[in-house]
């Protein structure tokens, strides 16, 4: 049996491990930078509760569904949007998230309003929550390791040049934020079946920002990296619980510092094995 404080423990840092090996898939190989996964995350916590407490649906099955959810409210929003240069989408994306908190507090008959929505059944133990990080990770990692990914990472690099050898970049950049938004939602889903009681607040501005964060953070480009960072950034204010409530505050901080001293994250476009890989000798010529 594991202690309830660590298993809060563990499945923090493995439901925001999935939501934002997500964001590092759509941030870090398309440069898509959205500030409103939140309402994501939301949309898969209260459909999988939803599904859970008023259908009666299993487990997975409601996580599917809110997963779904998510992934369908992302096409919707791509649709319209992901033509949009730079700023502009950051802007609609933090804009669709709030107005999803703000929908949520308003439909009080379904989701409860600002008390929240209660009654969901406990399902997301610390061994779940582990598989499922688990399972997010390698479907991630063969994403990018595929045919897509290879597309994904030629519209990073060169957007311009990338259209001109035939891939479509509108659609890869809607794949990617569909692909994100389906993991925010499994995220929530997770986490819903984790507190039994959820609330709009949980799923705010600064929700959104702590997930941009930590893609910056672990490096563009690195699920490996995502997954350091994650766990940095979900552990340290364990061991600095008196400086909890100025983690936005540090956050920003952090993120400033990052830039300036290392502006690629902590692995860049490197994953944790290529750092054990020795460096091939360079084959030397003879001279005459």
């Amino acid at each position: 049996m594991v202690n309830t404080f660590y298993e809060g423990i563990i499945v923090s840092c493995c439901v925001n491990m999935i939501a934002v090996l997500g964001m590092s898939v759509m941030t870090g190989f398309t440069r898509l930078f959205s500030f409103g996964n939140a309402g994501f995350m939301a949309i898969g916590a209260y459909a999988s509760a939803i599904c859970s407490v008023r259908f009666h649906l299993p487990f997975v099955l409601s996580v599917l569904i809110g997963a779904a959810a998510a992934g369908i409210a992302a096409y919707l929003l791509g649709s319209l949007t992901i033509r949009l240069r730079g700023d502009y989408f950051l802007i609609s994306c933090l804009g669709f998230g709030e107005c999803v908190r703000v929908l949520l507090l308003y439909a009080r008959d379904i989701t409860g309003g600002a008390t929240g929505y209660t009654g969901i059944p406990f399902k997301t133990t610390w061994l779940v929550a582990l598989i499922c990080a688990a399972a997010a990770f390698i479907i991630a990692w063969n994403l990018i390791h595929s045919r897509f990914g290879q597309s994904f990472s030629a519209i990073r690099e060169n957007e311009i040049a990338a259209a001109a050898n035939g891939i479509d970049v509108v659609h890869y950049k809607k794949m990617s934020f569909v692909f994100s938004a389906i993991f925010a939602g499994w995220a929530g889903g997770l986490y819903a079946h984790y507190l039994r009681h959820i609330t709009p607040a949980l799923f705010n501005l600064p929700k959104s920002c702590e997930l941009v964060f930590t893609t910056v953070l672990g490096g563009l480009g690195s699920l490996t990296g995502s997954v350091l960072a994650t766990l940095i950034v979900q552990l340290l204010p364990e061991f600095f619980g008196k400086f909890a409530e100025y983690r936005m505050l540090l956050y920003g901080i952090a993120v400033v510092i990052v830039i300036l001293v290392r502006p690629e994250g902590l692995m860049g476009y490197k994953e944790l094995p290529d750092l054990f890989k020795k460096p091939e000798k360079k084959k030397s010529t003879g001279g005459a």
